[in-house]
Protein backbone atom coordinates (compact mmCIF):
# COMPACT_ATOMS: atom_id res chain seq x y z
CA UNK A 1 0.00 0.00 0.00
CA UNK A 2 1.23 3.45 -0.84
CA UNK A 3 1.62 5.90 2.05
CA UNK A 4 2.28 9.28 -0.47
CA UNK A 5 3.29 10.39 -3.85
CA UNK A 6 5.36 13.67 -4.82
CA UNK A 7 4.33 14.69 -7.95
CA UNK A 8 5.94 18.01 -9.75
CA UNK A 9 4.42 20.62 -11.17
CA UNK A 10 5.30 23.65 -13.10
CA UNK A 11 3.10 26.06 -11.44
CA UNK A 12 2.32 25.21 -7.67
CA UNK A 13 -0.45 27.91 -7.57
CA UNK A 14 -2.09 26.74 -10.45
CA UNK A 15 -2.23 23.17 -9.71
CA UNK A 16 -3.31 23.97 -5.83
CA UNK A 17 -6.56 25.58 -7.49
CA UNK A 18 -6.58 23.12 -9.44
CA UNK A 19 -6.69 19.94 -7.72
CA UNK A 20 -8.60 21.20 -4.41
CA UNK A 21 -11.54 21.67 -7.09
CA UNK A 22 -10.89 18.47 -8.50
CA UNK A 23 -10.54 15.93 -5.35
CA UNK A 24 -12.95 17.79 -3.59
CA UNK A 25 -15.70 15.58 -4.69
CA UNK A 26 -13.78 12.36 -3.63
CA UNK A 27 -13.39 14.10 -0.39
CA UNK A 28 -10.11 14.66 -0.37
CA UNK A 29 -10.11 17.87 1.18
CA UNK A 30 -7.50 18.17 4.05
CA UNK A 31 -4.35 21.19 2.71
CA UNK A 32 -1.16 21.04 4.40
CA UNK A 33 1.73 22.91 3.28
CA UNK A 34 5.17 21.62 4.19
CA UNK A 35 7.91 24.34 4.32
CA UNK A 36 10.99 22.54 2.96
CA UNK A 37 13.38 24.10 5.09
CA UNK A 38 12.34 22.10 8.17
CA UNK A 39 13.58 19.15 6.25
CA UNK A 40 17.23 18.03 5.50
CA UNK A 41 19.23 20.20 3.07
CA UNK A 42 17.61 20.58 -0.66
CA UNK A 43 14.02 19.62 0.88
CA UNK A 44 11.42 20.89 -1.30
CA UNK A 45 8.14 23.06 -0.23
CA UNK A 46 5.61 20.73 -0.82
CA UNK A 47 1.47 21.32 -1.12
CA UNK A 48 -0.53 18.11 0.61
CA UNK A 49 -3.73 16.92 -0.28
CA UNK A 50 -5.31 14.28 2.03
CA UNK A 51 -8.51 12.63 3.48
CA UNK A 52 -9.53 10.41 7.01
CA UNK A 53 -6.56 12.44 9.05
CA UNK A 54 -3.65 11.28 6.11
CA UNK A 55 -1.97 13.49 3.76
CA UNK A 56 -0.75 11.42 1.07
CA UNK A 57 -0.87 13.20 -2.07
CA UNK A 58 1.78 16.22 -2.77
CA UNK A 59 2.66 19.00 -5.16
CA UNK A 60 6.13 20.50 -5.69
CA UNK A 61 7.41 22.75 -7.90
CA UNK A 62 9.77 22.01 -10.73
CA UNK A 63 9.91 20.59 -14.17
CA UNK A 64 6.77 18.68 -15.21
CA UNK A 65 6.87 15.28 -16.55
CA UNK A 66 3.68 14.44 -17.80
CA UNK A 67 4.27 11.14 -19.32
CA UNK A 68 6.34 9.96 -15.73
CA UNK A 69 3.25 9.71 -14.19
CA UNK A 70 -0.54 8.37 -13.97
CA UNK A 71 -2.20 8.98 -10.60
CA UNK A 72 -5.57 6.95 -9.54
CA UNK A 73 -7.95 8.48 -7.77
CA UNK A 74 -10.54 6.25 -5.51
CA UNK A 75 -13.82 7.09 -5.72
CA UNK A 76 -16.73 5.76 -3.35
CA UNK A 77 -19.26 5.10 -6.62
CA UNK A 78 -19.82 5.97 -9.49
CA UNK A 79 -21.65 8.59 -8.96
CA UNK A 80 -18.41 10.37 -7.37
CA UNK A 81 -16.35 9.30 -10.12
CA UNK A 82 -18.98 11.63 -11.94
CA UNK A 83 -19.14 14.25 -9.97
CA UNK A 84 -14.87 14.02 -9.68
CA UNK A 85 -14.37 14.40 -12.98
CA UNK A 86 -17.18 17.05 -13.51
CA UNK A 87 -15.05 19.24 -10.97
CA UNK A 88 -11.75 18.61 -12.77
CA UNK A 89 -13.21 19.18 -16.39
CA UNK A 90 -14.75 22.81 -14.57
CA UNK A 91 -11.45 23.40 -13.20
CA UNK A 92 -9.05 23.42 -16.79
CA UNK A 93 -8.49 19.18 -16.94
CA UNK A 94 -8.75 18.05 -20.63
CA UNK A 95 -10.47 14.61 -21.05
CA UNK A 96 -8.89 11.83 -22.06
CA UNK A 97 -12.20 9.62 -21.52
CA UNK A 98 -15.74 9.97 -20.10
CA UNK A 99 -16.77 8.49 -16.94
CA UNK A 100 -17.88 5.06 -17.92
CA UNK A 101 -17.46 1.29 -17.58
CA UNK A 102 -14.11 0.16 -18.65
CA UNK A 103 -15.12 -3.64 -20.37
CA UNK A 104 -11.43 -3.81 -21.10
CA UNK A 105 -10.27 -4.31 -17.71
CA UNK A 106 -13.72 -5.44 -16.11
CA UNK A 107 -17.45 -4.69 -16.86
CA UNK A 108 -17.55 -3.15 -12.82
CA UNK A 109 -14.95 -0.85 -13.41
CA UNK A 110 -16.29 2.59 -13.67
CA UNK A 111 -13.78 5.34 -14.38
CA UNK A 112 -13.07 8.84 -15.85
CA UNK A 113 -9.83 10.11 -17.56
CA UNK A 114 -8.28 13.69 -17.74
CA UNK A 115 -5.31 15.09 -18.00
CA UNK A 116 -4.20 18.36 -15.54
CA UNK A 117 -3.01 21.79 -16.12
CA UNK A 118 0.37 19.96 -16.97
CA UNK A 119 -0.56 17.09 -18.95
CA UNK A 120 -0.28 14.32 -16.35
CA UNK A 121 -3.01 11.72 -16.58
CA UNK A 122 -5.39 11.22 -13.67
CA UNK A 123 -8.20 9.01 -13.08
CA UNK A 124 -11.12 8.72 -11.48
CA UNK A 125 -12.53 5.00 -10.31
CA UNK A 126 -14.66 2.68 -8.47
CA UNK A 127 -14.31 -0.75 -8.60
CA UNK A 128 -17.36 -1.97 -6.50
CA UNK A 129 -15.45 -5.80 -5.72
CA UNK A 130 -12.61 -3.27 -3.94
CA UNK A 131 -14.05 0.42 -3.00
CA UNK A 132 -17.66 -0.78 -1.48
CA UNK A 133 -20.97 -1.42 -3.35
CA UNK A 134 -22.96 0.66 -4.32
Amino acid sequence: MLDHIFLTVTDTTRSVAFYTAALAPLGIVNRLDYDGRQGPPGHPDLKGFGAGGRVFFWLRQGVAAAQAAHVGFVADSSAMVDAAHAAAMAAGASEIHPPGPQLHYDPRYYAAQVRDPDGYSLEFVYKSWQHGHE
